[in-house]
This record gives C-alpha cells, sequence and structure tokens, in this order.
C-alpha cells in the first residue's frame, strides 16, 4: 500500500501532458477545493480528476476485478470511495465548478484521441 501513490501517477501524467500539448495551462492538486482536484483551471471554474478504475470502483474490466483476499474490506472501501467522490463532485458543483472525471482506462494508448478531444471539448 506504502507504493500507490495520489499525485504524479502515470494516467495523471498522460492527462497532464495532453492538456499542455493543447495549449492549457492549470494549477496542481489545489488543497483548497473539495477531493484536491488533480488539475484546476481557475479562469475557466473547470477540475479535472484523474481515477484509478480499481480504486475508484470504474465499470470497466480493470475496475470491477474482486479482491481475492480480504474481499471484505476491499468492497467496503471502494464502495467509501466512490462515495467520497459524489460528494467532492457535488461540492464543486454547488461551488460553481465544472467537473471532469478521466478514468484510467481511458489513458490508454490506443484511446488516446478520444481522451484529446474529451479534454478540448471539456475545456472550450
Amino acid at each position: 500500500m506504502r507504493a500507490v501513490k495520489s499525485r504524479d501517477t502515470a494516467p495523471e501524467m498522460v492527462v497532464r501532458r495532453l492538456v499542455h500539448a493543447l495549449g492549457y495551462r492549470y494549477r496542481l492538486h489545489r488543497r483548497d477545493l473539495p477531493g484536491v482536484p488533480d488539475l484546476v483551471f481557475p479562469g475557466r471554474r473547470k477540475v479535472v480528476f484523474v481515477h484509478g478504475c480499481f480504486w475508484h470502483g470504474h465499470d470497466c474490466p480493470r475496475g470491477a476485478r474482486a479482491p481475492k483476499t480480504n474481499a471484505d474490506y476491499w468492497r467496503a472501501k471502494i464502495a467509501r470511495n466512490t462515495a467520497r467522490d459524489a460528494r467532492n463532485a457535488q461540492a464543486l458543483t454547488d461551488a460553481g465548478w465544472r467537473v471532469l472525471t478521466v478514468w484510467e482506462c481511458e489513458t490508454a494508448k490506443t484511446k488516446r484521441a478520444d481522451l484529446e478531444a474529451k479534454l478540448k471539448a471539456f475545456l472550450e
């Protein structure tokens, strides 16, 4: 568990490189916002979260994997993560921010063009 990072993960770095290549500038991990978004665009009032599929309960094959050991603990933990993500997104929306969640599976090399279009559409 010590090796699991919350910042500068490989999927986050992919998103950061794409956004930078598109010409947008951003702030990282603003602690004054609910959920500490990965990328913050203050002038546009938009935030991007980059979530790992397993840790945040995505419905893709990687996220739907059931842990084999200590399964009850992990199911409860992932459910808490999902509930916390929803609370944070709602708090940001209520404060006037627009929220985009990018999933780890969307950062695969085969899906980069789709991700770039998604980011471009969100930020314009």
